[in-house]
């Protein structure tokens, strides 16, 4: 028989893992993060708690902002840019329009354009739909201060988020033209699906081969990506996958996972290609993760 601190914490686990992740872009710390919420949580008298889940929140919050501080430092030494990492999630994230957009490659992108604190403040608030007050337990703020952290976060967003949520089924649809195209080695095929100011971006931390600075412009990009593929098309497979509630690709070399390729939509064309090749961010690609709000 489980006693009542673990019950409460495994009933809320996905929802607290998909907070810290919304807030680091990275699993490996969102699991971090997890275990330093468990060793606090308990030791808390749980006669003094009124809402468990809410509590739970404040706790992972709390640490979430101390690693993404230590995050940030860590970010400024990392080799070429540096990208979230991809999850391969359940069904039923797709299903959560809000939430899929919340956790989509290009929202954390955007994202990681906040402080810490403003992060933590949207992510609260917009996704979670928190209270003010219980927010301001989480960020040691006023409710006064976290209104107007939310309001300029909301604003910061707005102006950096895609135009338009693409829906699973056109994303679906562009990186099924981008695919053929790109198996094919059909430059013409890649500039049409490209938005002319498409932006590649490329991780692979040092370790793996990427392209170092973002690549700017629909020819650019495709005749990269041509002249890559060209070197290994004997040898790659690319398959459509689910990651973080969109369609994404995921390259295999001689049957191995290489990359992850996420993409962002606008107007029915991409506008953003993110290349994940970093080996240490590929683990959660190989189990569903479930995400919860």
């Amino acid at each position: 028989m489980t006693d009542p601190a673990t019950e409460a914490f495994v009933a809320h686990r996905n929802l607290l893992f998909t907070v810290a992740y919304e807030m680091l872009g990275s699993a490996a710390d969102a699991e971090d993060v997890l275990q330093e919420t468990w060793l606090r949580w308990v030791d808390v008298d749980l006669g003094t708690v009124r809402d468990q889940r809410a509590y739970l929140v404040q706790i992972t919050t709390r640490q979430a902002l101390n690693r993404l501080r230590t995050l940030g430092r860590r970010k400024e030494s990392y080799v070429g840019s540096w990208l979230p990492e991809p999850l391969l999630t359940t069904p039923d994230v797709a299903e959560d329009v809000e939430l899929a957009d919340s956790v989509s490659m290009a929202m954390l992108l955007v994202l990681e354009t906040l402080t810490p604190t403003e992060r933590a403040v949207f992510v609260l608030r917009d996704v979670f739909d928190l209270g003010y007050d219980e927010i301001a337990a989480a960020v040691d703020k006023s409710a006064a201060t976290v209104r107007q952290i939310a309001h300029r976060a909301r604003a910061h967003v707005a102006s950096r988020r895609p135009r338009g949520i693409a829906s699973p089924a056109e994303t679906r649809e562009a990186l099924t033209a981008f695919q053929r195209a790109a198996r094919t080695g059909d430059l013409q095929g890649l500039i049409d699906i490209l938005a002319p100011d498409v932006v590649l971006v490329g991780d692979g931390g040092g370790v793996k081969q990427a392209v170092l600075k973002p690549v700017v412009g629909a020819d650019k990009v495709a005749r990269l990506l041509v002249k890559g593929m060209g070197r290994i098309i004997d040898v790659v497979s690319m398959d459509l996958v689910q990651a973080n509630g969109y369609p994404a690709l995921v390259v295999r070399l001689a049957g191995e996972l290489d990359t992850v390729v996420a993409v962002r939509i606008e107007g029915g064309l991409i506008s953003g290609l993110y290349s994940v090749r970093n080996p240490a961010k590929l683990s959660h690609m190989d189990q569903e993760t479930a995400l919860r709000r």
